[in-house]
């Protein structure tokens, strides 16, 4: 979609005029479906394209994919979202597996895979600092633990969990709030840490959710700490000054949990007409 500003915060974005004002290809419906809690909505999902300008050339990005994205109010804790966010991917793997063996079957002779792994209740979930623990005891120590992971790293912590939990699908919980984006909730008993977490799959992210920082002020504080300007978020962050519940949600890129399921090399293979940093047409 169209977007005044950025929805992210950051600098990847595709820019167009729009009448002579600035505009930017939406990289997620983020701002939007926070903005539908405010309005005390049940809960908010899109299934819509997502636009990224990262010069990324490799075998697991894309400049426009299809996000899969919900938003829904908190109770008590934000795991209800992770358990909603579990009990959605469950259910689309269980039933593939169930009504789609024959197709399943054509894909898995010409690309090698076997069904994943998951517990089918409760989510498999990580915390940060075992996380840390689990890379170190195995030969794979980080110089600053609070930076965010590296491919490798990923893909390694994602066969260490599957090693150790059974596990092909788990929540990496309380994330560095240095590497979140400026609407994620901070940890009230350890700040340097958030109410976030990366879903990953086969040993790659397939996208990231959190507790949202529904309180004007701490969200005008973490713009500030982030350099985030807050004057294109005015709209935004004016919706919360009117009441909004504590809410948390997630963001899914539909692309790469379809590489990753039918364990294809590329990404590309999943998109019909796939755009990269080199295409654009057809």
């Amino acid at each position: 979609k169209l977007i005044a500003g950025e929805s992210e915060g950051g600098a990847e974005v595709f820019r167009v005029d729009y009448f002579g004002s600035k505009a930017s290809l939406a990289q997620s419906p983020q701002l939007y479906k926070q903005m539908a809690m405010s309005a005390d909505m049940p809960g908010a999902f899109e299934v819509g394209p997502v636009f990224r300008a990262e010069n990324s050339n490799t075998a697991r990005h894309l400049c426009e994919f299809t996000g899969l994205d919900l938003e829904m109010p908190i109770r008590w804790h934000y795991d209800e979202v992770i358990q909603v966010i579990h009990e959605t991917l469950s259910s689309i793997f269980l039933r593939l597996e169930e009504e789609h063996q024959e197709e399943l079957t054509i894909i898995r002779k010409m690309y090698p895979s076997e069904a994943p792994k998951f517990p089918p209740s409760e989510p498999c979930v990580l915390h940060w600092d075992e996380a840390m623990e689990l890379l170190r005891s195995n030969g794979e120590p980080r110089e600053d633990i609070m930076a965010d992971l590296s491919t490798n790293e990923e893909k390694l912590l994602g066969n260490l969990v599957r090693e150790k939990y059974g596990s092909d699908l788990f929540f990496l919980d309380q994330y560095p709030s240095a590497v979140r984006p400026f609407y994620t909730m901070p940890s009230k008993e350890k700040p340097e840490f958030s109410n976030s977490y990366d879903v990953i799959f086969c040993g790659q992210e397939i996208g990231s959710g959190a507790q949202r920082c529904h309180d004007p002020e701490l969200l005008e504080e973490r713009c500030a700490s982030l350099g985030v300007p807050t004057e294109p978020l005015q709209s935004y962050i004016e919706s919360f000054r009117h009441g909004v519940p504590p809410h948390g949600g997630v963001g899914l890129g539909l692309e790469r949990i379809v590489q990753l399921y039918l364990g294809l090399d590329n990404i590309r293979k999943a998109s019909m007409f796939a755009r990269d940093p080199t295409r654009l047409t057809p």
